[in-house]
């Protein structure tokens, strides 16, 4: 149960992070959402309209369907074909066929019964799209029809990945992408006849210089400094640039938070001699809630 808890978790993390904009404009999230009879673990509400800047407001408006849109997730140990057809059953009831399109992300413990892979994949009826994956098997399931292989292609429900921009990392790269290309136009000038620092070109070769710097930076800031996180229910895979780490949670024995001299808040991992860091305010999530998941899932690893 616990790591379909963490599952539960890591997709809110995808819809705070704004992964699913592509799906919808999702802007209000219910966790134990009571449906009926039901308590959904994680239901997200929204529409296709864009809130975003002026013109794609305006442009949203004009263009864009005005749908509405639900996702759901529900986790159980295994799934059956009947409980399946329930929970479209009510999402319909629910939520209408009318001008909406609902998502159902289903995450089930065990691999799955045949009956319910030929009911998922033979589905083709809208407006439900469902997507379906199995923790123990890794095997997803998709419906026949586009919602759902839209939500399987937008919902990493395998293994998601969360990164957040580093603005210190970022001016650091601009910085030296900056020196350089200063020192870059000073020799250029020592071995040229080009007076490229006159005041007639200074304006267009500060603007050159910034720009560069700009481009530059973004480029050695992914490669050497961008932190990303990709979490599974067996381990992780924490990328610093182009160094990866791969480890399993059976590995540890303990997790700990870890604050730095910069108020940087990290999990530190406990093995019997050493300790692994994952750098939570570097990929963007929650100091709480991943702490609470990884315990759980340590303390399951040791029973």
């Amino acid at each position: 149960m616990n790591e379909l808890n963490l599952a539960v978790d890591l997709v809110e993390e995808q819809i705070v992070k704004g992964n699913l904009r592509w799906l919808a404009s999702f802007n209000e999230i219910h966790r134990n959402y009571r449906m009926e009879d039901l308590t959904i673990p994680l239901y997200a509400s929204g529409s296709l309209q864009e809130k975003g800047f002026l013109l794609s407001r305006v442009f949203s408006a004009l263009v864009t369907p005005k749908y509405k849109v639900n996702l759901l997730v529900y986790t159980y140990q295994e799934f059956n074909e009947s409980f399946v057809k329930k929970l479209i059953t009510l999402c319909k009831r629910k939520f209408g066929t009318e001008n909406v399109w609902t998502f159902l992300a289903l995450v089930q413990s065990n691999p799955f019964d045949k009956s319910v892979k030929k009911m998922i994949e033979s589905y083709e009826e809208a407006p439900v799209g469902v997507s379906a994956y199995s923790l123990e098997s890794k095997e997803s399931l998709v419906s026949n029809n586009a919602l759902g292989r839209g939500l399987k292609k937008q919902l990493r429900l395998a293994e998601p990945t969360f990164d957040a921009f580093d603005l210190p990392d970022y001016v650091k790269s601009f910085t030296m992408a900056l020196f350089l290309g200063t020192m870059m136009l000073f020799t250029m000038q020592l071995i040229s006849t080009l007076q490229i620092f006159t005041l007639a070109y200074l304006p267009i070769t500060v603007m050159a210089l910034i720009l560069f710097s700009i481009i530059a930076g973004h480029l050695l800031y992914k490669s050497q400094y961008r932190t990303t996180l990709t979490m599974t229910t067996e381990g992780f895979e924490l990328r610093k640039g182009k160094v990866s780490t791969k480890r399993k949670w059976a590995e540890f024995k303990d997790a700990t938070i870890f604050i730095t001299p910069r108020r940087e808040t990290y999990i530190r991992l406990h093995e019997e001699k050493r300790t692994f860091d994952i750098p939570l305010s570097r990929v963007g999530l929650s100091r709480k809630d991943m702490y609470n998941n990884i315990k759980q899932i340590l303390s399951k690893k040791e029973q």
